[in-house]
């Protein structure tokens, strides 16, 4: 959810997370007209977020961006982890979360999204869970009230943004 908004604010860290994304078809998003791209995390990267207790099977994110505007509208964020610590069976667990991503208004020459739903499904399962399938859910809906560029105080300390838009971003390491 943290990533959503921090990229949501920034166009040009929305564009170089997706560029290497796959063209997957198109989507009627809540009325929008929509194309969609698909980031899978390749095996080595999965192996980096793995442990010798935790391993991460897979990582997919779908952006909808509009087919008008070019912004991004929906988001789906979707992992699953295999849980094992030595001599007990593996725990599974997948988190997905989805946010609807609207109200774009154009700040200081940007265009910021002002609002929004979210939401997180947190589903356990494996076969050492005597009361089954475990599922957990979370919704909100959010809105910027106000929001201010440049802040003096704030050093790049604070915005430290993922490894792939560090590679991709204008100014990050190449």
């Amino acid at each position: 959810m943290k990533a959503v908004l921090a990229e949501g604010l920034d166009p040009m860290a929305i564009s170089a997370v997706f560029s290497p994304a796959q063209y997957i078809g198109e989507k009627c998003i809540s009325g929008t007209d929509c194309f969609v791209l698909k980031l899978s995390a390749d095996q080595a990267d999965l192996a980096d977020r793995s442990d010798s207790t935790a391993e991460m099977i897979k990582h997919v994110i779908f952006g909808y961006f509009s087919q008008r505007s070019g912004l991004l509208v929906y988001l789906e964020d979707s992992y699953l982890t295999r849980i094992q610590s030595p001599g007990t069976y593996p725990t599974y667990w997948e988190t997905t979360m989805a946010t609807k991503i609207e109200d774009y208004r154009l700040v200081e020459g940007v265009m910021i999204a002002h609002g929004g739903q979210s939401s997180a499904m947190i589903t356990r399962f494996g076969d050492n869970l005597k009361s089954g399938l475990s599922v957990t859910r979370m919704e909100e809906t959010w809105t910027l009230d106000d929001l201010a560029f440049n802040v003096p105080g704030l050093s790049m300390d604070c915005f430290i943004p993922p490894r792939e838009v560090q590679n991709h971003y204008p100014g990050g390491e190449s």
